[in-house]
């Protein structure tokens, strides 16, 4: 039974925000400057709150995203465009029915620190309801391909290509790139980050695991689904910044609709798995090692 003494996320106001900002936005939001659960939930349902995100993601889209500006003096300080006065200063550019009043002090009720805000932005620009538009539809479509579609080898390439290229424009990647080098010493950010990727590989692994039943394939000896999500994943983000810092280095080919991700994933797919039936129960290093003429 609901515990009616717990406060009930603000109506009115709240609904008539566009999506997902009309969400429930309580799980997302983890850092928020109040004791007791039913509280941070009233405050992260709060519009008011929802004001200081979207100020917040549109700085994201205007310094990280493509075409992102620098500085009056050419550099471009990682954070300091998410200071709290930046970001209180934003939500008087929000559309409506977003708050257009916002004040660092009203800004420090919410997030005590500006690492415990950028932690929550964090959480809120990598949730699964902020992905692009058609998303959910053509994750569907893809994973309906890599489990049972008929060329295998085209269906990585698409995937491949269509999640590094969406990749290299989504701010909110950028900013999960871009933090990773500068997250230690910062727990609020790290473990936003931390939990990003668990949630993110969560998904992938579900993936990996279905194809790998559905085809007839098995690890390697010694290799776990983790090894394999996380080193497609590495590949991913190595292959973005590359595409980001180095455009015309052929990372991403828009005119084919291939990557350099679907080469490296079709050959890590192909050292990591055997198949069921034409398993040699090498290990990786022995099969190399018997391939190059070597002693494992």
């Amino acid at each position: 039974m609901a515990n009616t003494d717990e406060p009930r996320a603000p109506r009115g106001r709240k609904r008539d925000l566009p999506f997902p900002y009309d969400r429930d936005l309580s799980p997302v939001l983890r850092n928020l400057n109040r004791r007791t659960r039913p509280f941070r939930v009233r405050l992260a349902n709060d519009p008011v709150t929802a004001a200081y995100l979207a100020a917040g993601m549109r700085l994201l889209a205007r310094h990280l995203g493509p075409g992102g500006g620098t500085g009056a003096d050419g550099r471009r300080p990682l954070l300091g465009f998410l200071s709290q006065r930046a970001v209180t200063a934003e939500v008087a550019n929000n559309p409506r029915p977003f708050a257009r009043r916002g004040t660092v002090s009203a800004m420090r009720d919410r997030w005590k620190s500006q690492s415990e805000f950028v932690a929550d932005l964090i959480n809120f620009a990598v949730w699964r309801e902020n992905y692009r538009p058609g998303y959910r539809e053509q994750r569907d479509v893809n994973t309906e391909r890599l489990v049972h579609g008929p060329d295998f080898v085209r269906a990585v390439h698409e995937t491949a290509y269509q999640h590094t290229a969406e990749g290299v424009e989504m701010p909110s990647v950028r900013l999960g790139l871009a933090l990773m080098t500068a997250s230690e010493g910062d727990t609020e950010v790290r473990e936003a980050i931390s939990a990003m990727y668990e949630d993110y590989l969560g998904s992938w692994k579900k993936l990996y695991a279905d194809v790998m039943r559905e085809r007839g394939l098995r690890l390697r000896p010694g290799l776990t689904l983790d090894d394999l999500a996380n080193a497609l994943s590495a590949a991913t983000d190595g292959m973005t910044l590359r595409a980001i810092g180095d455009p015309g280095a052929g990372v991403l080919d828009d005119e084919r609709r291939r990557s350099l991700m679907g080469t490296v994933a079709l050959a890590v797919i192909h050292a990591f798995l055997e198949r069921d039936d034409d398993a040699d129960g090498l290990t990786l290093e022995q099969a190399v090692a018997a391939r190059f003429g070597n002693g494992a």
